[in-house]
């Protein structure tokens, strides 16, 4: 079993910066691909960015594109998400997920664990 701990999230007016880490616990999630989703009140889920195991293929919503960066670090067990040029509309509850597929997924059902969330609020 894997939990994940999403942290770093807050408030940040348009135009700010800010960095989410998620923290796995229980096992190594080396070997797994790891996503960002997100979710914001009275709206479905939606996928935001994702990794390879690897860490050398990435993959993003074309809502952040070019704003957003997904990496990860192995040997700590851990995933960022760097966000630039937060908008308004990027308030969300953001969740950390992972999937034993080896691979980009963007499909929150393919995705096997999920963290608990962290808020992500920005102000106009």
């Amino acid at each position: 079993q894997v939990q994940l701990v999403e942290s770093g999230g807050g408030l940040v007016q348009a135009g700010g910066s800010l960095i989410l880490s998620c923290a796995a616990s229980g096992r190594t999630v080396s070997s797994y691909a790891m996503g960002w989703f997100r979710q914001a009140p009275g709206k479905e889920r939606e996928f935001v960015a994702a990794i390879r195991w690897s860490g050398g293929s990435t993959y993003y919503a074309d809502s952040v594109k070019g704003r957003f960066t997904i990496s990860r670090d192995n040997a700590k067990n851990t995933v960022y998400l760097q966000m630039n040029s937060l908008k308004p509309e990027d308030t969300a509850v953001y969740y950390c997920a992972a999937t034993r597929i080896h691979s980009i997924v963007v499909v929150a059902t393919q995705y096997d664990y999920w963290g608990q969330g962290t808020q992500v609020t920005v102000s106009s």
